[in-house]
């Protein structure tokens, strides 16, 4: 595997770990109400940001050849990646990421649906930055190799909220620093494995690409609007959720557009 599409693997993985790494710096074993609402909003704008301009226009353009119908392998793609997350939803047990844990010191019930939580809903993200780096190997000319790491580096992003997620949370229910962080780290490790896989299968899935970049978006916009938006939308502080997903937008927006 070539060494930057390996560094762009990792990337997303890297900030999960950082994420997780906050039980080490904050003061406080849980993180307040008005900095998880910034921190899902970001993480909802730079993932809407980059369905749209890594995935949809990507995937559009590929498929130019077919005229007005040239949005139709993003459309179909997209469909079915909202279909997949939905059943992963009802077929796997876990909580929503809004939740909070509760229970004895170590790992409770609570806890442990938590991180499958944000495990399932780190996999479409995996995916994404796998099906655009095997669309770069396969030589197409819709995908560049700094639009590829551009999607991993916004997807970092939106990761660091996630890895607090799960390491608070455990930290705050009388877990050890170190192991609370393993927990939280441990949860992005789907996105490499999802990565690679997509990236091992790139010759068989060359002649899918729009629709599998279709696929990645809609899996990603289902995490958005069934646990991310509903996050910064209920309760006090919702401004700053509104907020911080425009600059999150348009941050992965200019990212895109200025470096791809």
């Amino acid at each position: 595997m070539d060494y930057r599409v390996a560094f762009g693997v990792i990337i997303p993985f890297i900030g999960t770990i950082l994420g997780a790494s906050s039980v080490f710096v904050m003061k406080k074993d849980t993180m307040n109400d008005g900095l998880q609402k910034a921190l899902a909003g970001i993480a909802a704008g730079v993932m809407v940001a980059a369905s749209i301009w890594s995935l949809i226009i990507p995937a559009i353009n590929m498929s130019s050849n077919m005229g007005k119908l040239a949005f139709l392998p993003a459309a179909v793609g997209f469909f079915i990646g909202i279909v997949f997350l939905l059943v992963l939803d009802i077929i796997i047990p876990h909580m929503h990421v809004d939740g909070e844990c509760e229970g004895p010191p170590g790992m409770s019930h609570r806890c442990t649906m938590l991180l499958l939580a944000v495990a399932i809903h780190n996999l479409p993200e995996g995916m994404a930055v796998g099906v655009i780096f095997a669309g770069w190997m396969a030589g197409n000319e819709a995908v560049s190799l700094m639009g590829a790491i551009v999607l991993a580096i916004g997807i970092a992003l939106q990761n660091f909220p996630e890895g607090a997620i799960v390491s608070m949370p455990l930290r705050a229910e009388g877990m050890g620093r170190a192991k609370a962080f393993f927990y939280g780290a441990a949860s992005g490790i789907v996105e490499p494995i999802g990565a690679i896989i997509m990236i091992l299968a790139a010759h068989y899935i060359a002649a899918i690409l729009p629709y599998m970049l279709g696929f990645a978006a809609g899996a990603m916009m289902y995490v958005v609007v069934e646990e991310l938006i509903p996050q910064t939308a209920t309760g006090e502080h919702s401004n700053l959720g509104a907020l911080f997903f425009a600059a999150g937008f348009l941050i992965m927006m200019i990212l895109d557009v200025a470096l791809a």
